[in-house]
């Protein structure tokens, strides 16, 4: 102690003994319990709010609350089964309806006005219909409404189909639609104005072979991998139909036969004859093949039609490697 009072006497410090400085800290205690009473009482008086909704009655409720007795938000009661603030309601709600309370600005001004479009009214907006489908009776309806929109928007522009579809029959080979919703769709092309263009894009099976062949010369596209394939039409299913009602749908089948091969033939630059002779058994083809046969006029490549050109053909390849073909169909 002798050697502290001498060291602040040193330093010109003035030292508070033990009693003295507790009872300064007391008083500063007391003074700072006086000071934040008299802001609490100061600030009780008005509680500020941050802006809301008017429309909202919570919000509105609980700001005139705020305003009027603030002693009720300050003092809320600790063992209430109610939630916090909800007892100012004479029945309370922990949401109001929705015709009540009106959605924020940002949310409206970001809100669509109407659904987005589905995708086939995009690609019918760039003039594209897009054959994805067996051909049953809602692809027909579809495809030749589209094509009766487009040509009476614009009579004067290209129309481009794209195809990758099995025509009517599935890829198991069962038969799921009638051989003349091909037929109705190769017709509504025929009577148009418009330029067709035709591209294969996967498969072209039976009808779709017919609907891709069907383009505009010159405007009848394939993708390099697409396969296209002609076969005879098929009997769908009879069931318990009684023997005469199957024979008359026979020759129903053979009456489509006969004018797929006509308009085949019409369309490829054949013989009748020869796609008759192709058509007896599924008769597949490449981009390649489908261009020499007559279904497509170009291959599109991409620069690379010059290189695949001077590639052989698949029967050099089979000639060279000594393999003979009994019969090819």
């Amino acid at each position: 102690m002798i050697g502290g009072t001498m060291m602040a006497a040193y330093l010109r410090v003035p030292m508070l003994t033990f009693s003295q400085s507790s009872t300064a800290t007391t008083r500063r205690c007391r003074n700072q319990r006086t000071r934040c009473s008299v802001n609490a009482a100061t600030n009780s008086a008005k509680i500020p709010m941050p802006p809301h909704n008017p429309k909202d009655p919570f919000l509105s409720k609980l700001a005139s609350v705020a305003a009027s007795s603030p002693e009720t938000l300050l003092n809320p009661p600790r063992n209430s089964d109610t939630p916090p603030f909800l007892d100012i309601f004479d029945t309370p709600k922990l949401m109001a309806t929705p015709a009540q309370v009106e959605r924020s600005v940002s949310y409206n001004e970001h809100r669509p006005t109407k659904p987005p479009p589905d995708l086939p009214s995009l690609l019918l907006n760039g003039r594209i219909i897009y054959i994805g489908m067996p051909l049953v009776p809602a692809v027909t309806e579809l495809v030749i409404a589209e094509l009766m929109y487009l040509q009476y928007m614009d009579p004067k522009e290209p129309i481009y189909i794209y195809i990758n579809s099995t025509g009517t029959t599935r890829d198991d080979g069962e038969t799921v639609g009638m051989e003349t919703e091909g037929f109705a769709i190769y017709d509504a092309m025929r009577q148009l104005k418009n330029e067709i263009h035709t591209v294969g894009v996967g498969a072209a099976i039976g009808q779709a072979c017919l609907i891709l062949s069907a383009g505009t010369p010159g405007k009848r596209f394939m993708m390099p991998h697409a396969k296209a394939m002609i076969q005879q039409p098929r009997i769908p299913s009879s069931g318990l139909m009684p023997a005469s009602d199957v024979l008359i749908r026979a020759k129903e089948v053979i009456t489509n036969r006969d004018n797929l091969i006509k308009l085949l033939a019409k369309h490829t630059g054949n013989s009748e004859e020869t796609v008759a002779k192709v058509m007896r058994r599924p008769y597949y083809m490449d981009a390649i093949k489908a261009k020499e046969f007559g279904v497509i006029d170009r291959v599109l490549w991409r620069g690379q039609e010059k290189i695949m050109a001077a590639v052989a053909p698949p029967e050099e390849w089979d000639k060279g490697a000594g393999i003979k073909v009994v019969d090819e169909f």
